[in-house]
């Protein structure tokens, strides 16, 4: 059976911590930016953790 392959949409979002933890950015931040605050964009900024519910689904996505 050959090797599945990477989804490389998926492995230039994501990036995988030292921990082994899966980092993204957040959504909501493309356009529109004037009817958003300047609180929620700089809170947009900031990258989190993919949460534990998408994290197997994630993973197989960008396989490391």
């Amino acid at each position: 059976m050959p090797k599945m392959k990477t989804n490389r949409g998926a492995a230039k979002t994501f990036r995988t911590t030292g921990s082994g933890k899966i980092k993204r950015n957040k959504a909501y931040k493309a356009h529109i930016l004037t009817s958003k605050t300047t609180k929620r964009k700089r809170n947009l900024r900031k990258a989190t953790l993919v949460s534990d519910a998408d994290f197997k689904r994630v993973s197989i996505m960008i396989q490391k």
